[in-house]
């Protein structure tokens, strides 16, 4: 075996040992060094292919999984060398108790969503809206303005989804319609979920974070709704005239859908009223309330089996008592399957859920490593707060708002209510400015696929600007005392 040159030995530990490897009481600058550097690339290049998820067909969660792993253990490394053994599982675990109280929140959420959507409550508010008849130019602001009030409550993704079902059940053949309609659709989602900690990821993490109370995310709704009402006054200029027949569609919703609505609206104000007056996070009302679903679950699959859900079969014929109905359903598949809790559980978004996980863990590392420091001092130090949260929402149309905004809440940079009510609204609204900005556009690409294009966003991109310019002012202006 070769011996390796000293002085090649001496180099190697220069590029990896930037500081004295001494035991220090406050984190070393890595920026410099090559563990730094490594990771910095492995984010690059999970984030790469994060962006081509459409043309690979990777899971965008997986590259930054590995990514996050990576970037930690190069921290535990680095940090044993410099004689800090325990720091980076300190930093790591905190960054994974901010994460699960997310995680655990959303699981809730999503669960709640994925409930209502198995009891037919969206379908019915669809099959409402096809069957009466309405123009093109009425299903345009309809479609919009419902899109608006859902997503505060309903996720930003859930909402657009039901809507451009509705444009484009109506739409038929008419695709410049379906375009401007589902534009409408993803611009009128994100600025609605904007003003509400439940409406998006990034306003849920900030809210989290105890950085605004939850009434104080209302001072977003007037921008908000000017962010939505500009472009969709030049989109509706393109909308073709006529009123299409009404479809014949009629849903009826499932025993229990309206009491599990009920439960919804009531676990988002325990949530809000635990955490304003008791302090509690957030994450533990949500969980009560999920607790409360289970229980209403146990009714409702009840009530399903004896409507006649359970198979026509006679479980006698295979050897069975009719008390065993669990190993009875084992052999015979129902012609409608009851209600269970664990499968809106299981169609939770794991894929975004874990994308999250790999985000939060690898932006947090380049941050204990020192490059958030770094971007904070060129963004809010150099350009000024207003400045930087503007190119916020500009970053978050290129790279999902969710590792931006979270960068910025780890970076902690000394701001005003007002600009970090302005961050949440550019990092909200921003995304729309491109298809691919957003979970709402990306999803709608692939619902009107063909129809609805990255390059027919693109086409109305400026009447999106200047939404999001107008969305600025208008909050620089009302809200001017809390700046």
């Amino acid at each position: 075996m070769s011996r390796i040159p000293a002085a090649a030995i001496a180099v190697l530990a220069a590029l990896l040992l930037p500081l004295p490897a001494l035991a220090a009481t406050e984190a070393p600058d890595l920026t410099a060094s090559l563990y730094g550097y490594i990771a910095v690339g492995l984010f690059v290049l999970a984030y790469a292919l994060v962006v081509t998820e459409e043309f690979l067909h990777v899971r965008k969660s997986k590259p930054v999984m590995v990514a996050a792993g990576v970037i930690w253990i190069l921290i535990g490394i680095a940090y044993q060398q410099h004689g800090m053994g325990n720091a980076a599982g300190e930093a790591v675990r905190h960054m994974i108790l901010e994460f699960a109280e997310l995680l655990l929140f959303l699981i809730a959420a999503m669960t709640y969503i994925n409930t209502m959507d198995e009891r037919q409550v969206f379908n019915a508010l669809r099959a409402q809206l096809v069957s009466r008849g309405f123009s093109l130019q009425s299903i345009f602001w309809i479609t919009g303005l419902l899109a608006f009030f859902i997503s505060p409550v309903a996720d930003n993704l859930t909402t657009a989804l039901l809507m451009a079902a509705v444009v484009i059940a109506i739409g038929g053949d008419k695709m410049r319609f379906v375009v401007v309609g589902c534009i409408n659709i993803v611009v009128a989602a994100n600025a609605g979920g904007a003003f509400s900690p439940f409406g998006d990821i990034t306003t849920l993490m900030v809210w989290q974070k105890g950085i605004m109370e939850f009434q104080e995310f209302l001072a977003l709704f007037v921008p908000s709704l000017v962010n939505w009402l500009v472009p969709a006054i030049f989109l509706a200029m393109a909308v073709p005239g006529g009123k299409p027949d009404p479809l014949k569609e009629e849903v009826t919703i499932r025993h229990g859908g309206w009491v599990v609505v009920g439960l919804f609206l009531f676990t988002i104000a325990m949530t809000v009223s635990l955490h304003s007056f008791l302090h509690l996070p957030p994450v533990l009302g949500m969980m009560t309330g999920l607790g409360l679903l289970k229980v209403y679950g146990f009714f409702i699959r009840r009530a399903d089996l004896r409507e006649g859900d359970e198979p026509v079969s006679e479980p006698e014929e295979i050897g069975l008592t009719v008390d065993d109905r669990e190993a009875f359903h084992q052999h015979f598949k129902p012609r409608h399957r009851p209600f269970d809790i664990y499968t809106s559980l299981k169609r939770a978004e794991w894929d975004t859920l874990m994308f999250f996980y790999g985000v939060v863990l690898a932006v947090g590392g380049l941050g204990t490593l020192g490059y958030l420091a770094l971007v904070s001092e060129a963004m809010y130090g150099g350009l000024g707060a207003t400045w930087a949260n503007t190119l916020v929402g500009v970053l978050s149309a290129i790279v999902d708002n969710i590792p931006v905004m979270f960068a910025v809440l780890t970076m902690e940079p000394d701001m005003s209510h007002g600009q970090w009510l302005l961050v949440t609204l550019t990092a909200g609204v921003g995304g729309s400015l491109l298809s691919i900005g957003s979970a709402a556009g990306v999803a709608l690409m692939g619902q009107a696929r063909g129809v609805y294009t990255f390059f027919a966003h693109l086409k109305w991109s400026w009447a999106i600007a200047l939404g999001y310019a107008a969305s600025i002012q208008t909050h620089l202006w009302l809200n001017a005392d809390l700046f």
